[in-house]
């Protein structure tokens, strides 16, 4: 066994409480929209295809019948799938854009920060945007990081955390 999988499955009872607390405070769209309100006008006559057609089965839909990403199990690729479902083009790869939200770490309940070795957060980061400062301390680049979600999953702690950034 891996040291991140022997994280992973010590914080596992605590991540997916953690998690489900998580996903009612934050709505994430697909990145790939124009117009929130779109989203309330033209999903509810949608089955949810963009979700089915998710080759990281991030996007879930709502009570409301809206699209929302949910990175406990993995992260955005941008492969552009769901926008291609898209028959109202709510979704259209035209509006391609970074996920809007801004990922940060909690020092407080990050390993490394305490002096624990742990880079469960840099092993899946695709864009490399997460650096750290000797073997501890990391942080994450911004100019870097596409909120794509990958390291959340990763984190046994939850110290991984995910902010929407309002779009002005």
């Amino acid at each position: 066994m891996e040291r991140r999988e022997l994280f992973s499955s010590l914080a596992s009872s605590f991540n997916k409480e953690a998690r489900d607390e998580t996903k009612n405070n934050i709505l994430l769209r697909p990145p790939y929209f124009q117009n929130e309100s779109d989203f309330h006008k033209e999903c509810i006559n949608c089955n949810g295809k963009c979700s089915n057609f998710c080759e990281e089965h991030i996007i879930k839909i709502g009570e409301d019948k809206t699209p929302y990403l949910d990175f406990t199990n993995s992260g955005c690729t941008y492969c552009d799938e769901c926008a291609k479902a898209c028959e109202y083009e709510v979704l259209n790869i035209e509006h391609k854009k970074q996920i809007n939200a801004k990922i940060s770490i909690d020092i407080i309940k990050c390993l490394s920060w305490n002096q624990t070795m742990c880079f469960s957060c840099k092993d899946p980061c695709l864009d490399d945007a997460i650096e750290f400062l000797g073997m501890f301390r990391p942080q994450i680049i911004d100019d870097k990081c596409t909120s794509c979600g990958f390291c959340i999953k990763a984190c046994p702690t939850q110290a991984i955390e995910i902010k929407i950034i309002e779009q002005g």
